[in-house]
């Protein structure tokens, strides 16, 4: 009976933990790959040779490191644009009434729903018929495109969650508009519009399908894993996938850490 008790009392723990262990068990398989020495090009088990070699020289396959410079250039770029233009028409949406806002809510929602093959080669059929040369700048527009979307719903649920009593109470106390934003409704509204950053970079980062389409001549990073994989992928690209995940994980801690002690004080 004192064995059931204790399952009946902590089961959802223990299922959240195989969750985490399922979700988690791929990075750590990455990361072991990043300190092993394969047997051959092709080899993606793990052999009795462990090596430090590839975190010492991560960008030591051919173009790996400009392909990283390349989606990391695409994925700031798209993600500055996203993130201002899709903060300002969340802004617009949940603040303002005006004639065809339901409309413009639904079409919001249009690009998360869309399958990337058809929004990749919708996006391809435009650039053509323009004659829009493929390359970089294609890519970014694709890219900001779809993370506009994501922008909007995160920043709009944000907004949604604000008490409209706080600012009323500051231009109470004769503080205008401009101060008002300033001072109360930006950093009440900053953690959404970080999240809604990190997560179109993420986005944009990653993404294969839309990029694929619509790159040209241009190659990102997960473009340049997916043609190695025919040859064989290069260690060097589980050290950077290890390291790009160990600084996605670190930034998140300190944002925690940090909203911890504002909490604490308050």
């Amino acid at each position: 009976m004192r064995f059931w008790r204790w399952v009946a009392d902590h089961w959802v723990m223990a299922a959240g933990l195989l969750v985490l262990a399922y979700l988690f068990l791929p990075i750590v398989v990455v990361f072991l790959l990043s300190l092993n020495r394969p047997e051959n090009r092709l080899s993606y088990d793990l052999s009795p040779d462990w090596t430090l070699e590839y975190w010492a020289d991560p960008f030591g396959a051919a173009g790996i490191g400009a392909a990283l410079r390349v989606s990391v250039g695409i994925a700031l770029v798209a993600t500055l644009v996203a993130t201002v233009l899709g903060t300002l028409m969340a802004f617009a949406l949940a603040r303002h009434r005006f004639r065809g806002r339901a409309t413009t809510n639904v079409l919001i929602f249009l690009p998360m729903a869309t399958p990337e093959v058809v929004m990749g080669s919708s996006l391809l059929a435009l650039f053509v018929t323009l004659r829009v040369p493929l390359g970089f700048w294609t890519v970014v527009v694709a890219h900001i495109l779809f993370c506009l979307s994501f922008v909007v719903v995160t920043v709009k649920a944000r907004l949604a969650g604000l008490d409209p009593r706080l600012q009323e109470a500051a231009m109470d106390l004769y503080a205008n508009e401009w101060q008002t934003f300033r001072r109360v409704t930006l950093p009440l509204v900053l953690p959404g519009i970080a999240a809604a950053a990190l997560l179109s970079l993420s986005l944009s980062f990653d993404d294969f399908i839309i990029t694929n389409f619509n790159s040209g001549t241009t190659v990102t990073f997960p473009m340049y894993v997916w043609g190695a994989a025919q040859r064989g992928i290069p260690r060097e690209v589980n050290v950077i996938g290890t390291a790009v995940f160990l600084l996605a994980f670190v930034l998140v801690v300190v944002v925690q850490l940090r909203s911890r002690r504002k909490a604490r004080f308050v």
